[in-house]
């Protein structure tokens, strides 16, 4: 029976494992749940997924809807491409493990990213020279104000770094129930990207496959990214900086190791090595800290707060842009 509960502890349900509670908290399985529970508009509302990319900084005063909406078919195919369809809460690592169980090809390079299906658009997430975007077909979502649901393509997402239509114009105003995405019968493999090479020659990899591309980058991210489960933590907390060409060869005359790929409207910077070399990496105070493997990652060790988290961004941002001039900006969303 779908209900409202109250006072509602969400330490299990976000990475960072902030100890806050929601006034109101329900769990939806279907677009049918989602119009029963449907709350007044003026009400605060907030969409869970694997709540991989939230800090909470209070408790929150409001309606929170966990999205549970499983299933993952085939709904198409033609001569070159499958399309997937899955549902919104399904965790996206599953989804990347049934399409590489059934040699679909074009998330591999998308292992191990935590979080749910119906979270990846929003935050169009990517990882090692692959975006949603790239793959995306289509999208459904229900949209608060008239209880239908809406379809949405790839272009019509607005996708950007980090970025969609629904983190900006739509911010609130839907939620993403199924994802479908388009994936190859013939792989096309992205391998050089980061260190993927590397260590697929460490992994003795002489038959590349789409199997060897996934575990390679899991041993990559399991290397440098701590795990949720053990200290808490968002991932990357910090979204790569793009600067001019011109502020980039002023920046290489006196940082040559500074790291930089052109992009269409620039250079962007590694945010983790410009963390790194503002001293922060390996940071701690009390609770609170810089990963000493990752510096792009902040981690709650076991009692910080949200605001502890916050204030150390806000120092490391006002430190890089001190001695780099390069504003950083936050990845993960503050609630």
């Amino acid at each position: 029976m779908l209900k409202w509960e109250e006072n509602v502890d969400l330490t299990g349900y976000n990475s960072f494992g902030m100890h806050v509670s929601a006034k109101y908290f329900a769990t939806f399985h279907s677009v049918e749940d989602l119009k029963i529970l449907d709350k007044p508009s003026n009400e605060n509302r907030l969409v869970l997924g694997g709540g991989s990319n939230i800090l909470f900084k209070n408790d929150f005063d409001g309606y929170v809807y966990s999205n549970q909406i499983k299933g993952i078919e085939k709904v198409a195919e033609d001569a070159n491409y499958v399309y997937i369809k899955a549902g919104g809460g399904e965790q996206w690592h599953d989804f990347v493990e049934y399409c590489i169980a059934h040699n679909y090809g074009g998330v591999e390079n998308l292992a191990l990213i935590p979080g749910s299906v119906g979270a990846a658009p929003i935050q169009n997430i990517g990882a090692y020279g692959v975006e949603l975007k790239d793959v995306l077909f289509e999208l459904e979502a229900y949209k608060w104000s008239d209880q239908q649901i809406h379809q949405f393509s790839a272009a019509q997402c607005k996708f950007g770094y980090r970025d969609s239509v629904f983190k900006n114009e739509y911010k609130g105003e839907y939620v993403i129930c199924t994802v479908t995405i388009k994936l190859n019968k013939v792989p096309d493999f992205q391998t050089k990207y980061g260190a993927i090479e590397q260590e697929l020659e460490k992994m003795g990899v002489k038959d590349l496959s789409i199997r060897s591309i996934a575990d390679a980058v899991i041993n990559i991210r399991r290397s440098k990214l701590p795990d949720p489960k053990q200290i808490g933590n968002a991932g990357s907390f910090f979204k790569n900086p793009t600067i001019s060409e011109e502020q980039f060869e002023i920046l290489k005359q006196q940082y040559v190791e500074i790291v930089g790929y052109k992009v269409e409207s620039g250079i962007k910077i590694a945010a983790g090595w410009l963390i790194e070399n503002t001293g922060w990496k390996g940071f701690r105070r009390g609770e609170a800290g810089v990963h000493p493997k990752q510096a792009l990652v902040l981690v709650n060790y076991g009692n910080a707060n949200g605001d502890d988290i916050y204030q150390l961004s806000e120092e490391i941002i006002i430190s890089v842009q001190s001695k780099f001039n390069i504003f950083l900006e936050r990845e993960v969303i503050i609630i």
